[in-house]
């Protein structure tokens, strides 16, 4: 599905001074680096306040422990999303309240978001999955009207963009109070190991998130706080550093390759390639298909054995998860989630396909329908 091999050898140079930089150096933990990457990052997504940690999860959590909930406080997400999302909410016994998302973007849907909303509603967590943007300045005016807090998960979109009705083009991540992403390795920005950031405009949020993920310490030995040890090392801010300068371009490598694939699937029967909300830049992430009427394990099988990787994001829809069986919704309805379920097959992309590779993938993929079309 992506390959960092030869996306590695052609940054090998840079990517080597920069880890041996930090090697020579010996600044493992906190270093320059990490305080240099914070910076350049924050200046690309437009001035935000930039707190690298650990992972994309620790980011999710660290940003919820700061805006102050209490156990059975309700945080709206979509359940078509990675278990992750969810996962922090029910781990700070926080209740996670699904909403469902739009069939053609695959973002959370405003109406629905709107009918969950309760007086114990206290955040939302919309996610731009796949890389596209959810609709911001719906979710923006339902959170103004009812006074909640917005968490954006950037995961799968950092270098997207967000246009509202006046066409003032905005960051994804930087639209609520604050952004979450990660930058595991196979991510539009990714480090050589794990890594994740939060982004906020508000310098005191900023500070907080910075205390809350240095274990509550804003000096040392004095923990104001309850807080964690979520912390980015400087060889994976180094590396980040480097591969930063070049996240436009791989941006644009991936929108290539999803208009490839636009231009070969678009007209086949049953299939639907990925819409584009008229108010987001897609950066791809993934390119996400849905399949009606065709055995979806089938293509996959039969991709697998010609040598063509697929991937199904996501089987199982969060709300319907073992682990979140204690938080099965009482007032949700679900039906795009579910459907979509069955329906999703991710094509490979990334930014170092060839043309070759991609006239095989689409002969693959376009004879793997053939011997799978359900009768």
């Amino acid at each position: 599905m992506v390959d960092l091999s030869r996306q590695y050898q052609k940054i090998k140079t840079e990517v080597d001074q920069a880890m041996a930089r930090v090697i020579q150096s010996t600044a493992f933990i906190g270093g320059e680096d990490v305080r240099q990457f914070a910076t350049e990052l924050g200046e690309y997504l437009g001035g935000a306040e930039v707190i690298p940690c650990g992972n994309g999860t620790d980011a999710l959590q660290i940003a919820l422990m700061s805006l102050g909930l209490r156990p059975g406080d309700e945080v709206l997400t979509p359940s078509f999303t990675y278990i992750a999302t969810v996962e922090v909410i029910a781990l700070l016994g926080l209740k996670p309240v699904f909403v469902d998302v739009d069939p053609d973007y695959f973002t959370m849907d405003p109406q629905s978001l709107k009918s969950q909303i309760t007086p114990r509603s206290r955040a939302i967590i919309p996610v731009h999955l796949y890389g596209q943007s959810a609709p911001m300045e719906e979710i923006q005016q339902l959170a103004n009207e009812h006074q909640l807090t917005i968490i954006e998960d950037n995961a799968q979109a950092l270098g997207g963009r967000y246009r509202y009705a006046n066409g003032r083009w905005a960051r994804t991540g930087t639209m609520g109070e604050i952004g979450c992403t990660s930058f595991f390795p196979s991510k539009n920005l990714g480090a050589y190991g794990d890594g994740g950031a939060m982004f906020t405009r508000d310098p005191n949020r900023a500070a907080l998130l910075s205390m809350i993920a240095n274990h509550g310490q804003k000096k040392r030995y004095f923990h104001e706080v309850v807080g964690c040890n979520s912390r980015l090392d400087s060889i994976q801010a180094a590396i980040l550093r480097v591969k930063l300068r070049h996240l436009d371009e791989y941006n644009q490598a991936r929108k290539e390759v999803a208009a490839y694939y636009d231009q070969a699937f678009s007209s086949l029967d049953g299939i639907t390639t990925p819409r584009r909300a008229p108010y987001a830049d897609h950066v791809f992430h993934q390119y996400t298909i849905k399949l009606e009427g065709y055995d979806r394990a089938g293509v996959q099988a039969y991709m697998a054995d010609k040598g063509v990787p697929t991937m199904i994001y996501y089987p199982i829809a969060c709300h319907k998860q073992p682990m979140l069986a204690a938080f099965q919704p009482d007032r949700a309805v679900l039906p795009i989630t579910e459907a979509l379920s069955g329906q999703v097959l991710s094509l490979p992309i990334h930014t170092e396909l060839r043309g070759e590779e991609l006239d095989f993938i689409r002969k693959t993929f376009i004879d793997a329908l053939s011997q799978n079309r359900l009768s």
